[in-house]
């Protein structure tokens, strides 16, 4: 939703900015459009009427006639010029300042309200009143939320031993899966980025307040490892021959969650610091939906290696992303909470992306246009290792390790 978009198309604008649940006035921005264009038509004729102005004098200099007020005249045109010229500055800075609030469009499948679409595995049944991951890491000797709390203060974790080793386990297990058999290509990026980039992805301005901002020097720190891979491509193009890429990368996040409350901030479910691995795709606008179902098969898949109950929910226009055109979540099943956990969130942001960053496709025709972006998480891990933790204890206080995650255990097939 571009100026040009809300232009051509005010009704459905307000429609859509309802459904998303956006404060943005689109009468406001239409005034400020109507005032901006009034102002560069005058100014154009003006600067067509200084210019054959500045010709007359020149010639009448030439032939060495007398000037008059001529001279006089034309030095009030370029102060009426400069005059409009800083009120269009003006004008533009509050356009820009209401449009750069503008969410994503929203793809026509999207519910008014969040839809559960399918889901994999049964919940887990005990003999004994499951733990939760707070006191079962503890007795394990596997998490310390004491010992982070005095390193960083509240709502964060630490991993240690056989924890901080099934949290490796976690990411090199999901790595190998999407580089190997799903063809990603792994990237590690700096997770120190500049303000620009968070605009081009669509966390700036919206979520400046969830984000960490160093004081001394102009980079953000990523919340997510979507921010370095869609701006790898920043002000770029591609042939048709090119797409689709497939990237991956692991990264710390970081995320102050200034709202979260209650419940959800004992443990590890919302934290300020926590390991994911990220998918990010560009792929011809013709493709990207494909694409989407393609993203959300490969993180089903690695749910379903390790074992993990989840459901897949159809997000609706209000609760996506401020850059999604179209959002699954896949949440994770906990037993010792008796909650379904976000895990990961796979979304199509269409040319959303493209356009802020400037990433174009080259048709083989030559013709030029917006190529689509995609991200997912594949996966997050505070939330999968708590799913495994509650989900894989035992009667006697160990927690049984997936198969799959064994090799990158050291063959062990418990903790505890």
């Amino acid at each position: 939703m571009d100026l040009k978009f809300i232009r051509n198309n005010p009704d459905l604008a307000r429609k859509l900015l309802t459904r998303r649940n956006e404060a943005v006035s689109v009468d406001e921005i239409l005034s400020f459009d109507e005032k901006r264009r009034e102002i560069i038509k005058v100014r154009d004729q003006l600067r067509m009427e200084h210019r054959q102005m500045s010709e007359k004098v020149a010639e009448m200099k030439k032939n060495k006639q007398e000037l008059g007020s001529l001279i006089d005249q034309a030095k009030e045109l370029g102060q009426k010029i400069k005059e409009l010229e800083t009120e269009l500055a003006e004008i533009e800075n509050e356009l820009e300042s209401r449009t750069k609030y503008l969410p994503n469009y929203v793809h026509k499948s999207v519910p008014d309200e969040d839809t559960i679409v399918s889901s994999w595995g049964v919940k887990p049944e005990f003999s004994f009143k499951p733990l939760a991951h707070w006191d079962l890491g503890e007795v394990l000797q596997i998490l310390d939320f004491k010992a982070a709390s005095k390193l960083s203060g509240s709502r964060f974790v630490l991993y240690k031993g056989l924890g901080a080793q099934l949290e490796r386990a976690l990411i090199n297990f999901c790595l190998d899966i999407h580089v190997k058999k799903h063809r990603y290509l792994e990237i590690n990026p700096p997770t120190l980025n500049l303000e620009e980039c968070f605009y081009n992805t669509g966390a700036l301005p919206k979520q400046a307040d969830e984000m960490y901002k160093c004081a001394q020097d102009p980079f953000y720190l990523i919340p997510t490892a979507e921010v370095p891979l869609v701006n790898l491509h920043r002000d770029e193009g591609f042939n048709e021959d090119d797409l689709p890429k497939y990237y991956t990368a692991y990264t710390p996040c970081f995320r102050r969650e200034a709202g979260s409350y209650g419940k959800d901030v004992r443990g590890m479910i919302r934290i300020h610091q926590f390991d994911k691995v990220e998918l990010v795709k560009f792929t011809k606008p013709e493709d990207s939906y494909d694409e989407h179902e393609k993203m959300r098969k490969d993180v089903e898949e690695l749910m379903q290696m390790l074992q993990i109950p989840y459901q897949v929910k159809l997000l609706s226009a209000h609760e996506m992303a401020f850059q999604s055109a179209k959002t699954y979540d896949i949440e994770a099943y906990a037993a010792g909470c008796d909650a379904w956990l976000e895990v990961s969130s796979i979304s199509n942001c269409e040319d959303f992306q493209a356009r802020r960053a400037n990433i174009r496709l080259r048709r083989k025709s030559g013709e030029l246009e917006f190529v689509h972006i995609l991200n997912g998480s594949g996966l997050a891990f505070p939330r999968i290792f708590v799913a495994l933790l509650e989900n894989n204890q035992q009667k006697n206080g160990t927690i049984v390790i997936p198969e799959v995650l064994r090799p990158y255990m050291s063959g062990l097939s418990k903790i505890g």
